[in-house]
């Protein structure tokens, strides 16, 4: 089992009851229930786990989105949340949220794109982002690293936003054409020099800090869109002048569907992406409690579990 390492867990589960943590799992198949068939889960078989299950029933659940199950608002279960995640030898999940691994990938890979990396991958597909578009990415952790490496892989041209050089030293390694620290530079006025003016096509907001989430809204061009995924405090918005007189969309992206997953996978494996280079820290299961201390900092890059 491999499995990546989060400190926004640690944070959300420290006064909490008992539970096993892990919800980015990605391993073997080493047992199947009754009534499993060989099309959902075979016995030997890499793959990856979407760590939602819904009511099963519903549009949402029937279209691969458990997460947002409209028979358990606000939200369904979550493996290492409300229900037992990945932090043990084994796991038992539904034969439904399994996701086959492409052999090109390996099972760092597969935990990665288990969350952060998915996660950025849904973000920029429903952004559409090709070899025509600017984007800028605001944020440079495990998400927005990942968002930088699979916007490269698309053809986009990047700009990296953090206020840690170091993170924006990583985001040139993985392809940024401009790296930008918000505590140098005027962030829009910034981005505006390098469009001509114009400001991005597109931007993708992955930190939750609310002064990247306003400036997200403001370095797009007039009909831009802005994608958000980082949770984080509430941005002051004028709809009027921020998104109707500029034909501006805000959306928000809440991790990925099951199809979506698999195709992430797809895309990490036909071109060859590296995503194994997300990861500056690997731990056994023994580690967790130093593993988690670590994560929990959030001045480090992202860990796994390899056991």
């Amino acid at each position: 089992m491999h499995q990546s390492v989060k400190g926004s867990v640690y944070e959300y589960h420290r006064d909490r009851g008992p539970c096993i943590v892990g919800h980015e799992p990605c391993g073997i198949v080493v047992e199947v229930g009754e009534g499993v068939t060989e099309q959902q889960a075979r016995i030997g078989q890499r793959v990856m786990v979407h760590h939602y299950s819904g009511c099963n029933c519903c549009d949402q659940c029937r279209t691969g989105w458990p997460q947002i199950c409209e028979e358990m608002r606000p939200f369904p279960r979550m493996f290492g949340s409300n229900a037992h995640g990945s932090h043990a030898e084994y796991m038992k999940v539904p034969s439904h949220t399994v996701i086959p691994l492409p052999d090109e990938l390996s099972f760092e890979a597969g935990a990665a794109i288990s969350c952060g990396s998915g996660t950025a991958y849904s973000a920029l597909r429903r952004l559409g982002v090709n070899a025509l578009h600017t984007i800028a990415i605001f944020g440079q952790g495990h998400v927005g690293l990942a968002g930088t490496q699979f916007a490269v892989a698309m053809g986009a041209r990047v700009i990296a936003l953090d206020i840690s050089d170091a993170r924006l030293e990583l985001a040139r390694k993985f392809g940024a054409d401009v790296v930008l620290n918000p505590t140098d530079v005027q962030v829009r006025s910034a981005i505006r020099e390098l469009t001509n003016g114009r400001g991005a096509d597109y931007a993708l907001e992955t930190s939750g800090a609310a002064t990247a989430r306003q400036d997200a809204l403001g370095a797009v061009r007039l009909w831009g869109s802005v994608a958000y995924v980082g949770l984080g405090p509430a941005p002051t918005l004028n709809v009027n002048s921020d998104l109707i007189m500029r034909q501006v969309s805000a959306i928000g992206s809440l991790t990925f569907s099951t199809v979506i997953q698999r195709e992430a996978a797809l895309f990490a494996a036909a071109h060859h992406l590296d995503i194994d280079a997300i990861f500056s820290h690997r731990w056994a299961l023994s580690q967790a409690r130093e593993a988690y201390i670590v994560a929990g900092a959030q001045t480090a890059g992202k860990g796994v579990f390899v056991f």
